[in-house]
């Protein structure tokens, strides 16, 4: 079983603006993740309901999957839900006294993905526990890259 909600977050000295320009270009997020090499928006334009197809990698594997953007809401959140596994993958801005908070959220709805993910990363990836830790590093990763793009604006 998949951890329900696996978050951490990040202070950016930056307005919310600034960093939602950094967030909200998923065509750059190859740039922020260690995971999500490629994203790929149809139809030209992030917003509620758009699609992406994705490319990933660990070590010598590469993945693809696709999305849909569940969440809009410039400044402030955007999330996108990943088909092949139902995980959802969010950025939520939260003004602070410094300048905002930026915390990144992966969810499995109720501690479940699909039967062929959980079954993917178990027999491929090397098990849930080890997966799932390494993803909890990759958002550190990817939190710590978007902090300083967002206060390089």
């Amino acid at each position: 079983m998949a951890e329900p909600i696996i978050e951490d977050s990040i202070d950016v000295n930056a307005s919310p603006e600034a960093v939602w320009s950094v967030i909200s270009d998923l065509k750059r997020m190859g740039e922020w993740s260690p995971q999500c090499k490629k994203m790929v928006v149809l139809g030209g334009d992030v917003r509620q309901g758009a699609r992406t197809v994705n490319l990933n990698r660990r070590g010598p594997l590469f993945w693809p999957t696709s999305a849909k953007v569940v969440t809009f809401d410039p400044n402030r959140e955007i999330a996108f839900r990943i088909a092949e596994n139902h995980t959802v993958w969010s950025y939520r801005i939260d003004q602070t006294e410094g300048g905002v908070r930026v915390t990144e959220t992966r969810t499995a709805k109720d501690g479940k993905t699909t039967a062929v993910s959980a079954f993917l990363v178990d027999k491929v990836f090397g098990g849930n526990d080890s997966f799932e830790d390494e993803l909890r590093e990759g958002i550190r990763e990817t939190l710590g890259k978007i902090k300083r793009a967002a206060e390089s604006v």
